[in-house]
């Protein structure tokens, strides 16, 4: 029997080891604690533990204990997983080591994804937020080879529009840095991760834009906001146009919206300069409607709160914009967001009645819960007066984009291989993809053929193809050879899909459309 009790000795010892090495500072008093995380990468080996360069050279610093307590703990490392040391080393009070997968993933075909980036993203937005609950108030984060995915999954991760909650129901504010202790070229690595922050920045501003409830966000407020925080830039002039400027642009289709609502339209025009203002823009067209009830055509109660944020397209206008100038991208754009409410009223549109669009075109509004494409019609057509040398709209224009790509990527809508190939490569880096969808004569058929007018805002067919009948209608609208059309409806929200955002309203594709105008700058 004195073997075995030896060897259960021996493995006992080394369980409370463990177990010290992982909970040391609990005993320890909170007034000591520094409340400062740090977040190091692990790849997935098969049967010996790899470091990345930051990890390998901290854990030398320490001695080997950081891979020893990995070791001690028998259940292997997977992608995704991690563990949480105290007491590693003086200056971080908590050390979570977590798996990026393995080393040397890249671009996957089928998924048309790079896949190393999104591992990245994922492992260390579930590290932040492990050491967020621990509550860690500052936390520096391995760049884990590409700094910049590092930054949007730490920063990301974090987002949470709770500030209409009374202070003890807040999450805790953390401040997240990049680990820069062993970098080789550390100007270079903040410099990507600088960039990683800005880009998750514009994304959050969309999101929190979409998630403020729509007494708190109508269209003068949400033009007073984009206004002030693009402004601060010093790089984007805004333009806030009224009621009266919209009748003069003959914006017979959005007013036709706007007018069963007791707020006021505003139409937002801006302008971003980083590079000759002489050529052509670029535009960008964004849906603003911060409340959508479906007017007399009403939607149904349940989940209409929901509908706060069929401004998603103007969101992620603005949050791509301010994302733009923040990166100094030498790029020209224009940005153009009408700005309304769709409600019933006695002075509401009726369906069948007629409207006349800025190009003179008559729309018969047979649903008048099909309101975005109305908005944006006329949009679309004061963007084209500029000569755009592309134009790109974003909407959160239709169910049907839900039904039939659901969450995982933008439905997109071009009459250009070029733009679209541009913008599939830039899902494929951001992590947040797009899909492209038929631009057919098949459906402009079905809503140029209207019984009392040019076009109807609703397919010949009722609910078929309703994503492709809705950008056949908008296509109606344009002139422009260079042309994409964004619906964003089904990546509108996230619920557990994305595991590096928040449950909420998304703010995608934001990273995508700031991804796809550095590329489309790096051409000219």
């Amino acid at each position: 029997m004195a073997a075995p009790m030896k060897t259960i000795s021996c493995h006992l010892k080394l369980r409370r080891t463990a177990l010290n090495l992982i909970t040391r500072h609990r005993y320890f008093s909170t007034t000591n604690r520094k409340e400062k995380g740090l977040v190091l990468g692990v790849y997935e080996g098969d049967d010996e533990i790899l470091l990345t360069k930051a990890t390998e050279k901290f854990d030398n610093k320490v001695n080997k204990k950081l891979t020893n307590g990995i070791q001690l703990v028998k259940k292997k490392l997977k992608k995704g997983k991690s563990r949480t040391f105290y007491g590693l080393d003086a200056e971080f009070s908590t050390v979570t080591a977590v798996c990026i997968g393995k080393k040397g993933i890249g671009y996957n075909e089928l998924e048309g994804l790079d896949e190393g980036r999104d591992q990245i993203r994922i492992a260390v937005a579930r590290a932040v937020r492990q050491l967020q609950d621990i509550g860690e108030t500052e936390v520096e984060v391995d760049p884990c080879g590409d700094a910049e995915a590092a930054a949007e999954g730490s920063v990301l991760s974090l987002h949470s529009y709770d500030e209409l909650k009374s202070e003890d129901k807040q999450k805790p504010q953390v401040k997240v840095i990049c680990y820069t202790q062993f970098s080789q070229d550390r100007d270079k690595t903040r410099d990507l991760w600088t960039r990683g922050v800005y880009l998750a920045e514009g994304q959050m501003f969309a999101s929190k834009l979409m998630e403020m409830p729509a007494n708190k966000l109508t269209p003068t407020i949400f033009s007073q906001i984009v206004s002030e925080r693009l402004s601060n830039t010093n790089k984007v002039s805004v333009t806030v146009r009224d009621t009266e400027w919209i009748k003069s642009q003959k914006m017979e289709s959005f007013l036709s919206v706007a007018k069963g609502s007791e707020e006021p339209p505003v139409f937002l025009e801006m302008e971003y300069k980083g590079t000759n203002s002489s050529n052509s823009p670029v535009a960008l067209v964004g849906k603003g409607v911060t409340f959508d009830s479906g007017g007399i055509s009403i939607k149904p109660s349940a989940n209409m709160d929901m509908m706060r944020a069929d401004m998603g397209g103007a969101a992620c206008v603005a949050g791509s914009l301010l994302a733009v100038a923040r990166l100094n991208l030498p790029i020209y754009i224009k940005a153009f967001i009408p700005l309304c409410e769709n409600m019933p009223s006695g002075k509401a549109t009726k369906p069948g009645d007629v409207v006349t669009a800025r190009n003179g075109k008559t729309i018969q509004v047979d649903n008048t819960d099909a309101e975005g494409r109305l908005i944006l019609a006329d949009a679309l057509c004061y963007a084209d007066t500029f000569n755009p040398t592309a134009v790109l709209d974003m909407a959160t224009l239709t169910g049907a984009i839900d039904v039939a790509l659901g969450s995982a990527v933008t439905g997109v809508f071009s009459n250009s291989n070029t733009m679209w190939e541009l913008l599939q490569k830039a899902g494929s880096r951001t992590g947040d993809r797009v899909w492209r969808m038929p631009l057919l004569q098949h459906y402009s058929k079905q809503v140029t053929e209207s019984q009392l007018a040019d076009v109807n805002n609703i397919g010949k067919y009722a609910r078929s193809g309703g994503a492709c009948t809705a950008a056949a209608f908008l296509k109606e609208f344009v002139t422009a050879k260079q042309w994409m059309h964004l619906d964003i409806a089904g990546v509108m929200m996230n619920q557990d899909e994305v595991p590096y955002l928040s449950k909420g309203m998304s703010g995608r594709p934001t990273r995508t459309v700031v991804e796809f105008l550095k590329l489309l700058s790096e051409q000219s």
